[in-house]
């Protein structure tokens, strides 16, 4: 649900959620405005972030005792139960004495005088089935926040507000681009995503508006954007970069489990997938091949969406439009027929690593070097 002003609240209050920066955050600002609207030393804060059962079970005596314990420096006071670890399906969550305990306080909070105390709970994981979630939701404002997911078809737009939320509580702006390019950098990660935004308020000093420039020139590309490095070389048809990124690419994976060959062939197939796309999008006229941002994207958004099939792994408009904006002068490198062939040897590349004992880097460079088609043509050179 949309962010409320912290005094205009109900006296409950529980915001919970996966976006464990953007709760803390949420709850950190709702604490805060209660304690300056009521005054007074007596306000607490109990942590809520347990081991097991009995560890909740104490946290809970905890609570129910700063709720009944009166003010003694102000007429009221602000209760923060932080970091609840026990209302989803945690350990601890599931003893009988702790879902019991939890019962009990829900029908207290009902018949409870809130008229000089208010009540803070933030949590993580939250079990919307339960009692007590429901009490909280009938007597009280409950806010959640579930966290970015690459695989949430708006994750991109999603971030680009919150990006935009944070840059106008710090009192500066940014551009099309920058905001794009700041949100493709960084991914679905809302923590990165505020501490980039902090990097750049600092790099740009009293300057208002950021630009690409600055996000290129301090933003850290997390592992999700370097991989677009990749792409990007195979999309300029560059083939001394895309080996010299693949090489970056196949280190990196000594030292990360999750990083895989077949992951790298995964963000190629995906980047071809996506020329194809443009090509179509440019001969339906859906676009057009131009430099600029906003142009592109207002395109975009009139591109009717029943023409474009549901699953958004063959959906254009799934994927960031940033990321199409600067695959569209690519396109211009490689014929579609060029493109169709890329796929064909992308699928047989995926077949060698998965089902011959050749070795992994060898596989994915021969692939590379036929895609790109580097013998009698200079980096970067248009297909003809």
């Amino acid at each position: 649900m949309g962010h409320s002003a912290a005094s205009s609240l109900s006296p409950v209050v529980l915001v919970w959620g996966e976006d464990e920066f953007t709760v803390k955050q949420r709850a950190k600002q709702i604490h805060h405005q209660w304690c300056a609207d009521l005054g007074g030393l007596d306000h607490e804060i109990i942590d809520a972030a347990v081991n097991n059962g009995g560890e909740a079970l104490k946290a809970l005596a905890r609570l129910r005792e700063a709720l009944q314990t009166l003010p003694f420096f102000g007429s009221a006071k602000a209760v923060w139960f932080q970091n609840c670890n026990f209302l989803g399906d945690e350990r601890a969550a599931s003893a009988q004495a702790v879902s019991e305990s939890l019962s009990e306080l829900a029908l207290e909070l009902k018949k409870f005088p809130w008229k000089d105390v208010r009540l803070l709970i933030s949590a993580g994981k939250v079990d919307k089935r339960k009692t007590f979630y429901k009490t909280l939701e009938k007597i009280g404002t409950v806010e959640g926040h579930a966290g970015l997911s690459i695989d949430d078809r708006d994750w991109a737009g999603q971030a680009e507000a919150i990006a935009l939320r944070q840059l106008r509580a710090l009192g500066k702006t940014i551009s099309d681009e920058g905001l794009s390019e700041l949100v493709a950098s960084v991914g679905p990660n809302v923590r990165q995503l505020n501490n980039e935004i902090e990097k750049l308020t600092l790099f740009v000093g009293d300057r208002l508006e950021i630009g690409v420039e600055d996000v290129q020139a301090v933003v850290t590309r997390n592992k999700q954007a370097r991989a677009f490095a990749l792409g990007d070389a195979l999309g300029d048809r560059d083939l001394p970069r895309l080996l010299r990124c693949l090489d970056e690419e196949l280190w990196a994976m000594k030292f990360d489990r999750q990083k895989s060959g077949i992951g790298l062939l995964y963000g190629l197939v995906a980047k071809v997938r996506a020329m194809i796309f443009l090509k179509e999008m440019l001969r339906e006229g859906w676009v057009q091949a131009e430099g600029d941002y906003n142009r592109f994207k207002t395109r975009l958004e009139r591109v009717p969406a029943e023409a474009l099939p549901e699953d958004k792994r063959f959906n254009p408009l799934a994927i960031n439009p940033y990321v199409l904006f600067k695959a569209l002068p690519q396109t211009r490198r490689y014929s579609l027929s060029e493109l169709i062939h890329a796929m064909d040897l992308l699928l047989k590349c995926n077949q060698q690593l998965i089902f011959s004992t050749q070795d992994e880097a060898m596989v994915l460079q021969r692939t590379l070097v036929q895609i790109t088609g580097a013998a009698g043509k200079q980096p970067g050179q248009p297909a003809a």
